[in-house]
C-alpha cells in the first residue's frame, strides 16, 4: 500500500549513522567516513527511512554548498566543499557517501580528533533536503510499520562527526541535538495523524 504524504520537503532534515569514523593513524590528522549508507534501514523515528543508491548523484554534490561540521554546530567547522570544489572531499560508492578531510589546526579540530581516539565519537551524520516533487520519496506501510524511501535528495547541507546515530551503519544529530528530536518528532507526529485519518477512510 503506497500513502501519500503531505509534508515541506524543502526543509532541512537531519539523519545520523552508527559505525566507524577512522583517523587514518595517530599522527595523521585525515578523518574519513561514510556520512550516507544507500539502502540500509534506519532505526525506528517514527517511521523506518532508506535512502535510495540514486537519490544523491554527482550533479547533488556540484549544487551544493557542504560543510563539514562537528555534531553539527554552526561554529566548528572542519572542512568545506563548495560545490564540489575544496578541502572536504566527497566520493560516492557503491556503499553510500564517503568523505574526507584535514582536521584543521584549530580547537575544534583538535576536539575531534581527541573525540575519535578516545572512541568517544564513532558515528557520521548529514543534512538534506528533498525536491517538492512527488518522486522524490515514497511513503507505504508494510508489515504494519510507516515505511520512507527517499529517491532523490535535492540538496545536502552538511556532513558530520557526531556523538549517536538513527542509522546503524555508517561510520565516523544536529545543530542542537533535542531541538532537532523534538521537530522530528512533531513532524512524525502530524504524518502519523494523516496516516489514521487515510486508514479510517478506508
Amino acid at each position: 500500500m503506497i500513502i501519500k504524504l503531505i509534508t515541506n520537503k524543502m526543509e532541512k532534515q537531519y539523519r545520523s549513522f552508527n559505525g566507524t569514523i577512522n583517523s587514518v593513524n595517530e599522527e595523521s590528522r585525515i578523518v574519513e567516513g561514510y556520512a550516507v549508507r544507500f539502502n540500509e534501514p534506519s532505526q525506528n523515528i517514527g517511521f523506518i527511512e532508506t535512502i535510495d543508491k540514486g537519490a544523491i548523484t554527482e550533479d547533488t554534490i556540484k549544487q551544493s554548498d557542504i560543510y563539514a561540521r562537528l555534531n553539527h554546530r554552526e561554529d566548528s567547522v572542519l572542512a568545506r566543499s563548495r560545490y564540489g570544489e575544496g578541502t572536504l572531499q566527497l566520493t560516492l560508492t557503491d556503499e553510500g557517501l564517503f568523505y574526507r578531510f584535514e582536521a584543521p589546526h584549530t580547537t575544534t579540530g583538535d576536539e575531534l580528533l581527541e573525540h575519535i581516539k578516545r572512541g568517544e565519537i564513532s558515528t557520521s551524520s548529514f543534512a538534506f533536503s528533498v525536491s517538492e516533487d512527488s518522486k522524490s520519496e515514497r511513503w507505504f506501510k508494510e508489515d504494519g510499520q510507516l515505511k520512507r524511501s527517499v529517491l532523490k535528495i535535492d540538496r545536502l547541507y552538511d556532513v558530520s562527526p557526531t556523538f549517536e546515530g538513527a542509522y546503524l551503519t555508517t561510520s565516523c544529530y544536529s545543530r542542537d541535538k533535542g531541538k532537532a528530536m523534538e521537530e522530528l518528532s512533531q513532524k512524525v507526529e502530524k504524518k502519523m495523524n494523516y496516516l489514521k485519518d487515510e486508514l479510517d477512510k478506508l
